[in-house]
């Protein structure tokens, strides 16, 4: 029991994960930050069929805000 107590006290708090972040963004086995494009939620009909293609394909983040989001997601 009070070795239990002792390892308890001694450990670190853990870091939280931005659920925000969690929700936008997954980290790929290379360490790329992938991400889903904006734009395909409503007024669709003055958008091309091409253009709504391209929408449903997933993008990867430049490395400048792939840093910023790994701040956000520390276990990822």
């Amino acid at each position: 029991m009070f070795l239990r107590a002792l390892i308890k006290r001694y450990n670190m708090p853990k870091m939280k994960t931005r659920k925000s972040a969690a929700k936008r963004y997954r980290v790929t086995g290379t360490g790329k930050v992938r991400y889903k494009k904006q734009g395909l939620r409503h007024i669709l009909t003055k958008k091309t069929t091409k253009r709504k293609r391209a929408l449903r394909a997933s993008s990867i983040l430049s490395d400048v805000e792939a840093k910023k989001v790994k701040v956000m997601l520390p276990y990822a």
